[in-house]
């Protein structure tokens, strides 16, 4: 994400600031940080209807430029866009005072959000959209013959960079020649998928999994190629690869590898792993000790009165629906034992 421009007055927490997501996490950014009754203002199309002298009328579409109250957020992962809806609340020649419109919030369109009080939470989630090192820290290639997916693991999503799909025939009885072909050749994509997504920069590890011994078969064959081709980042950042069994080449194979506790103590310093290793610890205790598990906003208060909580998890969800500021001041005294806001 992108801070064109930071407006906020920190004496009472209000103010705005000017963002263009760039990145398709960064829409699950803005996905958190825009919540009911704040301000949102960016270019969107509407439609009009003119009247002639005579008496027919036209519809066309205009670009213009509205400021909605918001009442409604939706956010579609497949088209990875944002559709806020609201009430104008500044004068447009297109577009009434109190009219309803919809903001379709797409890649790369600059917008400007404004609240009524920057909470802690929000403050958080903005410094960590925007804050380039704070992104994935690790990467994974889930593969078998014919079907790889280069995904990128964030603290707060799974993103699938890279699907890979290949026609791979049977070896035959006389020769294997095609089948061994054709697999070289989508090792070499999922190779080239790798050099083109993977920041060695960030990530501290790279997940190679699979059934069988494809994921041996990939790995010797990307760095063989890279001794051939003098592919130098990859020769680098050779130890952070960990070849991992897998059910399948599917996306879906990557939460029984994070799961695994084998494979967490070789993430322990990645911060997808650490959010995994709470939510299965809550779980555990839920099964086997249940008087020391809680959950719910009135077993999480009484428990914080007695100074008896260790590990707190709370959803986003928790501060995107609630409707006032008290009601969200609530959840966040409960995670950062913070002062009560000025606004």
């Amino acid at each position: 994400m992108r801070l064109v421009h930071k407006a906020i007055d920190f004496r009472n927490n209000t103010g705005q600031v000017v963002l263009i997501p760039e990145e398709p996490e960064d829409m699950w950014h803005a996905y958190n940080l825009v919540a009911e009754g704040d301000s949102l203002k960016s270019t969107t199309v509407r439609k009009v209807k003119d009247e002639s002298s005579t008496g027919s009328s036209t519809t066309s579409k205009v670009t213009t430029v509205l400021c909605l109250t918001v009442e409604q957020i939706e956010y579609d992962t497949s088209a990875c866009q944002l559709r806020v809806k609201g009430r104008n609340i500044q004068e447009n020649r297109y577009v009434k005072m109190g009219a309803y419109h919809t903001i379709d919030l797409r890649l790369n369109q600059k917008f400007t959000l404004a609240k009524e009080c920057w909470d802690v939470i929000a403050m958080e989630r903005l410094e960590l959209a925007c804050d380039p090192t704070k992104t994935a820290d690790v990467a994974a290639v889930i593969l078998q013959e014919g079907l790889a997916h280069l995904c990128v693991v964030t603290s707060c999503m799974t993103i699938t960079r890279a699907r890979i799909e290949a026609n791979i025939p049977r070896k035959r009885k006389a020769s294997c020649a095609m089948h061994d072909k054709a697999l070289q050749r989508f090792y070499d994509t999922v190779m080239q998928a790798v050099l083109r997504h993977v920041r060695f920069d960030v990530v501290k590890c790279v997940i190679v999994a699979s059934p069988g011994f494809t994921k041996d078969q990939f790995f010797q064959y990307m760095f063989s190629e890279a001794v051939k081709q003098d592919i130098k980042v990859l020769l680098e950042n050779k130890p952070k690869f960990l070849l991992v069994h897998s059910s399948s080449g599917h996306k879906q194979a990557l939460k029984e590898i994070l799961s695994d506790p084998s494979i967490a103590v070789k993430l322990s310093d990645t911060k997808a792993s650490e959010e995994v290793k709470a939510l299965d610890a809550f779980y555990t205790m839920l099964n086997n000790e249940p008087e020391r598990a809680y959950y719910g906003l009135k077993h999480v208060e009484k428990a914080n009165e007695m100074n008896a909580i260790d590990v707190l998890m709370v959803t986003d969800e928790l501060f995107r629906y609630s409707t006032s500021v008290v009601c969200s001041y609530m959840y966040i005294k409960q995670q950062h034992q913070c002062p009560p806001p000025k606004c």
